[in-house]
């Protein structure tokens, strides 16, 4: 369960949830904030409908005056939470069989609070359904696809989180958004930490020239009439959304004289919503192998991550 201010995340309205990303680590947005929330409102009603047990994530986010300070403890916590569960060193399977990790047992089974995900995705694949805040794009898009292929592929954890040897196990989606958003929150880092004065300096030692190419750019003026501006936030809302499902479409025609757009259409397709829905809960034929090849594994049990 992701936790806000030492309160669950569920209580928060949406005034609060605001209030809370103009706070702390500049990263975590009100969008990234809200996509949490349906995460683990997703896992709940599962977890209450098919009665499964789920992962609670007690992620309090930072909320240091100082926005890198907040983005550094956010890091730091989590990489903790995402940490593969270990056996304790008293255990004699550790040292006797070296299983270390407690749930390192297949790509159904989250490595770090040990939640059957082969059987959550069965009644709910919510990696679908979370999506990164600013490209729209699911996670189950981003780390349970072939980049190449675009076939179903477990996400496969590291024992470090983000580097290190590979495991067997997987993250759960809770887990998985937390990994989403550290992977960004360091990729910020790393570019600030790029434009220190003291690397710059490393790099010229190393015979790296940086040199400043100017680029002239003519800005164009904004068409859109000032009685139309306030509805640009719609606008973008709109757009991101579209990149999530098919039943949403902005339709754009341009005046063939001048090239401006001229009408602008939005079309909601309820028939489109409605089969995406039933689409989510019938997994392609693909996504069932790999469901079926867990269950197998499972079924058979895997001696070498059995606890």
């Amino acid at each position: 369960m992701m936790m806000f201010n030492r309160q669950p995340q569920q209580n928060l309205n949406e005034a609060q949830i605001a209030s809370l990303a103009m706070q702390g680590n500049e990263q975590l947005t009100q969008a990234a904030l809200q996509e949490m929330l349906m995460a683990q409102q997703g896992m709940q009603e599962v977890a209450a409908a098919k009665n499964i047990e789920v992962p609670k994530v007690n992620f309090y986010p930072s909320r240091h005056a100082d926005p890198r300070k907040a983005r550094k403890k956010d890091i730091k916590q989590a990489y903790k939470l995402l940490q593969p569960a270990k056996r304790s060193i008293l255990n004699p399977m550790r040292w006797l069989f070296g299983r270390k990790y407690r749930y390192n047992k297949d790509t159904g089974t989250c490595v770090v609070d040990g939640a059957n995900v082969a059987e959550l995705m069965k009644h709910d694949n919510l990696y679908m359904r979370i999506c990164d805040e600013e490209t729209g794009r699911s996670l189950w898009e981003m780390y349970w696809q072939n980049p190449v292929t675009g076939q179903p592929e477990a996400f496969i954890a590291l024992d470090k989180v983000t580097s290190g040897k590979k495991m067997r196990g997987t993250y759960c989606p809770e887990h998985l958004h937390l990994y989403h958003l550290l992977c960004k929150w360091e990729a910020e880092e790393d570019k600030q930490n790029e434009m220190n004065p003291s690397r710059l300096r490393d790099k010229v030692k190393r015979g790296v020239s940086i040199v400043t190419v100017p680029v002239s750019s003519v800005k164009k003026k904004d068409p859109t009439p000032a009685m139309l501006q306030k509805y640009e936030p719609f606008f973008a809302e709109l757009e991101r959304d579209a990149g999530k499902t098919k039943g949403i479409n902005v339709l754009h025609y341009a005046n063939p004289a001048t090239g401006q757009n001229d009408v602008t259409m939005v079309v909601f397709d309820l028939r489109i919503f409605q089969m995406e829905l039933q689409q989510m809960k019938m997994p392609t034929q693909e996504f069932q192998a790999l469901l079926n090849q867990e269950q197998q594994n499972l079924d058979g049990g895997v001696v070498a991550g059995e606890a």
